[in-house]
């Protein structure tokens, strides 16, 4: 893959705050570096930022992030590690020996579990964000309620954005429908990464709780995670541009 890439994007740094850029991640949900490097060419400067997720892992192995990497790139490795601690802490140092900017792990594994990773982390790169996922945006009341989670939706959520941010995690994942009530809760510098965006108009698809870029950010949203339509975009490049622009607005 790092052969064909285009030229290195600036860094983070490069941006301003305002600069919405910042704050889109565009999800390479396939099956091929070939096809994920189709996708981050068409996409070029619109956004620097990549989500790496069990799929595309599976199929490709850490060589993808490590291109990804080296092309400059900022890789979101988003394999929600949930395992005992001291697996997961291993986990996590060897994605921070990848170079990763950006991972997740899951919050019901607990508050041992979470302080591990962070701590395994910043061994490697104080810089990386672990974020800690909490109730998957394809999940409603009756998905909780069939897993003996007998609480709402909102209340879940709250319980384990709090736990993470006591864990010492730098953010958690969460939909937009949660944002204003977790941002009562955390405060306004606690990240929160908002994937189940859908610009108006388009198709759902598996996720229950959805709202669009622009509604994301005025919720409260640090970062928004836009797969499908992107990648599956006739021009991604248009694609992206156009949430940018709902970004901004």
């Amino acid at each position: 893959m790092q052969a064909t890439l285009p030229h290195p994007i600036p860094g983070s740094a490069a941006f301003s705050d305002s600069d919405p850029r910042q704050k889109l991640i565009v999800a390479l949900d396939l099956s091929t570096a070939a096809a994920a490097q189709k996708i981050v060419t068409a996409v070029g400067d619109s956004a620097f930022t990549y989500k790496v997720g069990m799929q595309l892992y599976t199929a490709e192995g850490p060589r993808l992030v490590r291109d990804l990497v080296e092309s400059g790139r900022r890789v979101f490795l988003d394999l929600k590690y949930h395992d005992i601690p001291n697996t997961v802490a291993s986990a996590v140092r060897e994605a921070a020996r990848l170079g990763v900017s950006i991972l997740t792990v899951h919050a019901s594994g607990g508050s041992k579990m979470l302080r591990r990773a962070v701590e395994a982390a910043g061994s490697v790169n104080s810089n990386l964000t672990v974020l800690a996922v909490t109730v998957l945006t394809s999940f409603d009341q009756n998905d909780l309620h069939e897993i003996g989670i007998s609480g709402t939706v909102l209340d879940e959520v709250l319980r384990l954005a709090s736990l993470a941010q006591t864990c010492g995690c730098q953010g958690i994942v969460a939909s937009a429908r949660e944002l204003a009530a977790l941002r009562r809760e955390l405060g306004s510098k606690f990240a929160i990464v908002t994937p189940g965006v859908r610009p108006a108009g388009t198709d759902h698809a598996d996720q229950a709780r959805v709202v669009t870029p622009a509604e994301a950010i005025a919720a409260g949203a640090s970062h928004i995670v836009v797969g499908r339509p992107i990648t599956e975009a006739a021009d991604p490049a248009a694609a992206a541009r156009a949430i940018l622009e709902q970004i901004g607005q």
